[in-house]
Order: structure tokens, then sequence, then C-alpha cells
């Protein structure tokens, strides 16, 4: 069953809205950040990732964002345009708006944290100005990320795109996207969060995620049916909550829901995944697959995720994660990931 129905006419499959950044990631790993000396630099930000993620499985994708105008701006306009991302629509922060950087510290292959600088951040400045109606009208999927939603300009940007998307008929995702640096209270949290996912057709997030967004609602956490249920009750189509290590588990209108384990790998670090699970959930959704095998390939693309050094430049092809797919379950029997 379809789920979600796209525009088969549409210039790009999916824009995705928000975040593009620098990562720098520790060649000296397993200790703490202090003591690391050498680093690697990746482009970053979930958003930006996504966007990756979904052109090496081969979809025709487009960005709304804003970089800094100096050679890290450069760098990410030129990492979209080698992995055939159009970058029509990403502008240039005026002088002195830096893009935002990320050092990431692995302690360990499951303890990772990052350290964020982005004071006055190239991402917020986006603008309503910088908004495109045609461009919104010419995706099947906008793809909206919650940390968008942080600070204004970014804010009121990232609703006029939500706007424009529900009145030309592009389905709205919304990957929640909680990043708690970013935020000034829970109240604020709640209010843009909940506008967005009463507006949206797909929702992504955790559990941690779903509780920020329902803070003004509730007065105390749910089970996943029950906050699943709300949000399709406001007219979503699919609800996924994720659990990390634990899996994942999506609702669809209609009542039924779906779970899906993560594939076993050795971890190299415990960020990344949700943007491989994210995109490849897209892709799955876009060639109009069971939303069991949906489940299971974006599972899959977490989990190699994770198993690599880095997440853009790791974000494999449709082949590979089926390739990977198919030697897990040599391994491990066919069942394995299906919960």
């Amino acid at each position: 069953m379809a789920y979600l129905t796209f525009d088969p006419s549409r210039k790009f499959d999916v824009i995705p809205l928000g975040r593009a950044a620098i990562d720098f990631n520790p060649v000296d790993i397993n200790q703490p950040l202090e003591k690391c000396q050498t680093f690697r630099k990746y482009l970053g930000g979930s958003p930006a990732n996504i966007a990756v993620g979904l052109a090496r499985l081969g979809k025709k994708v487009g960005f709304i964002g804003k970089v800094s105008d100096d050679q890290f701006g450069k760098y990410i306009k030129d990492f979209f345009v080698r992995d055939g991302i159009d970058i029509s629509n990403i502008a240039l922060a005026r002088a002195g708006i830096s893009l935002g950087l990320a050092f990431t510290e692995i302690l360990s292959p499951s303890e990772s944290s990052i350290l964020m600088c982005r004071t006055l951040a190239a991402d917020l400045q986006l603008d309503v100005g910088d908004i495109d109606a045609d461009y919104i009208a010419s995706a099947k999927i906008l793809l909206i990320s919650g940390t968008s939603l942080a600070e204004s300009p970014s804010r009121e940007a990232a609703l006029k795109a939500m706007e424009l998307a529900r009145k030309h008929g592009t389905v709205v995702a919304f990957d929640i996207d909680y990043r708690p640096y970013n935020w000034k209270n829970a109240d604020e949290i709640a209010i843009y969060y909940s506008l967005v996912g009463r507006n949206s057709s797909l929702i992504l997030g955790s559990r941690e995620e779903y509780n920020c967004m329902e803070h003004l609602m509730v007065d105390a956490p749910g089970s996943d049916a029950e906050c699943a249920a709300r949000w399709l009750g406001f007219g979503n189509r699919i609800v996924v909550i994720k659990h990390g290590k634990d899996g994942s588990i999506a609702f669809v209108a209609g009542g039924n829901s779906y779970r899906i384990r993560p594939f076993p790998v050795t971890a190299a670090k415990s960020t990344g995944g949700g943007d491989g699970y994210a995109s490849a959930l897209l892709y799955g959704l876009l060639e109009g697959w069971d939303i069991v095998d949906t489940l299971e390939f974006a599972s899959a693309s977490a989990s190699m995720l994770v198993a690599a050094p880095s997440c853009a430049d790791a974000m494999p092809s449709a082949d590979a994660i089926r390739a990977f797919i198919e030697a897990e379950k040599a391994e491990y029997g066919e069942a394995i990931a299906r919960g």
C-alpha cells in the first residue's frame, strides 16, 4: 500500500531545508576531545547528510539553505556539486557570518559527543526572502529539519517553505532533529515543532524528540502507540519512532505498525546512523516499496553509517545497501532485522 503519493512530473525527488555545516572528526579516536591533536574535515549537518545520502541512492536532490561567504561555504557547495545536488537555492550569508562547526568526541564506539560552534551560524540566517515558491513546487518532498526552527529568521523561512509546500502539493517530511544547544526553553521547542508536526505527512524522530514536541500537549509521555496516534490524527500518514540500538517502529495511517531492528555491526561511532536511516527511508517510499522492506533498507543504511568513520563521505549506494543486507542475512538469518 502506498501511504504517500508523489507527482511524477516533479523535477526533484527531495529538497531538504536547513543545516549544512562542517564536522571535524578526530583521527586519534577513543580518547577525550581535549587530547585529540589531528582532525579530518567532513561535510556535516543532518539535512546536508540526508541530501548526500539520497543523491548517492540515485535520487534528484536540491537544497534550501544558507552558507558562509568564504572558503568553508565554498567547500559545502563544491561537495554538493560533486554529488549532483542542485545548489541554486543555497544563499550566501553576509560578511562576518560563519558556517557552523562541529568537533566530534569519540570516546569509544558507543560513546560519542559533539562540541558545537554555532554562534551566528550561517544556516540560521536563512530568510523568508531566500524561499522560492517555484523551487518548492518542483519537488516531490520538502524535508524540514527541526534545527531550522530554532531561531529567527530561519524559523520563519522554514514555516514559509512548509506553507508553500502544502499549497503546491509537495509532501512535507519532518525530521525533528532535536539539538538542545540551539534552543532557549522547552516551551519554544514544543511550539515550533508541533506547528510543523501538525502540517506534515511524515515525521521521523526519537522518543526524546517526540516528548519535546508534545511538551505542551501532555503531562507525561505515553506509549509509542499513543504518541503515533496523536500525530496520525493531525493528518500524518507515517510516524517513525526511533529507539537507537533497540531499532525503530513505523506507525501508518489506518492503525498498523511495523518494527525493525538494527543489523549487527562493529560500531566505529554512535553518530550518523539517523541520517543514513532517513535518506534510505525516503528512497524506499519514493520507490513505492512495501513499508517493511523500506524500514529494513533504512535500518541497513543506518548500521552501515554507524560502522563508518564519517557520515556524508560514507553514504552508501543502493547496490551497497543491498549487498550489505544479503551478507548480513547469509550470516545471521533472513529475519535478522525484522521485529
